[in-house]
């Protein structure tokens, strides 16, 4: 699983010109599921957005804080393309990613653990060509690997 971290100020999502998820301060999150991935990358990669500390901490002006202290919000947006590592060829091919009908469980499972951990979650549409608006606070951009 790989999943492209930013701190937002806020975003959305759009999809057939409707605005389907969106959150004001938070994180986005651009997740890819690849092949090998199980519901224990999931559980990784839950622990670690909601611990990770990208947000500036009041007293110190330093990145201290995580998205449960800062009473953030996470976008999720299904992004296969990330599955492309980049080093043979110029046109992207996908082959690393996992299938759709299995990735699209994980996805769910990943939203859902992320909404246990008590944070507000909004989400684009699996499969769906999407519109992701993110204005970037910082900018803070992360990339993980699980």
């Amino acid at each position: 699983m790989r999943a492209v971290i930013q701190r937002s100020k806020n975003s959305s999502v759009v999809v057939d010109g409707e605005i389907v998820g969106e959150i004001n301060s938070g994180m986005v999150v651009l997740a890819c599921f690849e092949k090998g991935d199980t519901e224990e990358n999931v559980k990784k990669a839950i622990y670690k957005l909601i611990n990770v500390r990208m947000f500036d901490c009041i007293e110190t002006k330093k990145m201290n804080i995580n998205i449960k202290q800062a009473k953030g919000e996470i976008l999720v947006i299904s992004q296969f393309t990330l599955s492309w590592n980049g080093e043979k060829g110029h046109r992207p091919g996908f082959e690393n990613s996992l299938d759709p009908l299995n990735a699209k469980i994980l996805y769910e499972k990943f939203c859902f653990g992320l909404e246990q951990e008590g944070v507000k979650v909004a989400q684009g549409i699996f499969g769906a060509y999407m519109i992701v608006n993110i204005t970037n606070d910082g900018p803070v951009t992360l990339f993980l690997t699980f």
